[in-house]
């Protein structure tokens, strides 16, 4: 039997499989990192501020300790984004650099090797060697085909630093300016910082959910507790704190 036999296209899709075939991105995608870099700007800023303001600091400290760690965590979570993606795409270049080398010296090598990958996956040897050969008559196609099997990477489609690097200082900076917006807009107490950011902490977690089995109000709902619990610390700490250094 043909692999063309076995996924005859003109067979009939069972209902429950045509009406559940679509998957969520597992991966996260964009969201991933773009709510995680909201979501830790938005707690680091805000236990940072309530830090502040738990040692009984003037309004202007409290807007300027928010403003610079607004600042200084975007530009730090730019700069580690972009080395930790610029290293991994150049590691990814190395080794896709060997398997073209080894693609053009041991060609025969590098279909055996990739028709004995295809049996170990329950193939019928025959129509794994057919496959192997089938794929490595074009050599562009045959490296990605190595690579997606080998390494777990699409060469095509290698993620960028600077893209990486902008996104992250951007949901970092919108998450950090949830705390410091009260302020900017005339407001004289804390609670109002307070309050917006954990709501942009709630609605975070409940976009979370779209990527995960769980239901949006209990991811809002933990990512409320967790960002709350760390602004409740850090605002004991430094009543502490300036109670001791005073």
């Amino acid at each position: 039997m043909s692999v063309i036999d076995v996924m005859d296209a003109s067979a009939p899709t069972h209902v429950a499989h045509r009406d559940n075939h679509t998957h969520r991105d597992v991966n996260g995608g964009w969201l991933r990192p773009a709510v995680f870099g909201a979501m830790d700007g938005l707690v680091s800023n805000l236990a940072l501020m309530t830090g502040v303001a738990g040692g009984s600091v003037s309004q202007q400290t409290i807007v300027i300790t928010g403003l610079a760690g607004l600042a200084a965590g975007a530009f730090s979570m730019a700069a580690g984004e972009y080395t930790s993606v610029a290293s991994q795409r150049e590691l990814v270049q190395a080794e896709l650099d060997i398997e073209r080398r080894e693609l053009r010296k041991h060609p025969k090598d590098e279909q055996a090797e990739l028709a004995a990958l295809y049996e170990s996956r329950g193939v019928e040897p025959g129509l794994a060697r057919e496959v192997a050969a089938q794929l490595s008559k074009d050599p562009e196609q045959a490296l990605e085909i190595h690579a997606r099997e080998e390494l777990g990477v699409d060469p095509s489609d290698l993620p960028s630093p600077l893209v990486a690097a902008a996104s992250s200082f951007g949901s970092f900076a919108l998450g950090a300016l949830l705390p410091v917006l009260p302020y900017l807009l005339g407001a004289s107490a804390l609670w109002p910082a307070v309050l917006l950011a954990l709501l942009g902490l709630f609605a975070c977690g409940a976009v979370v959910a779209r990527v995960t089995a769980r239901s949006w109000w209990y991811s809002g709902l933990r990512q409320l507790a967790l960002g709350g619990a760390a602004a409740g610390v850090t605002y004991v700490l430094g009543a502490l704190f300036g109670t001791a250094v005073g």
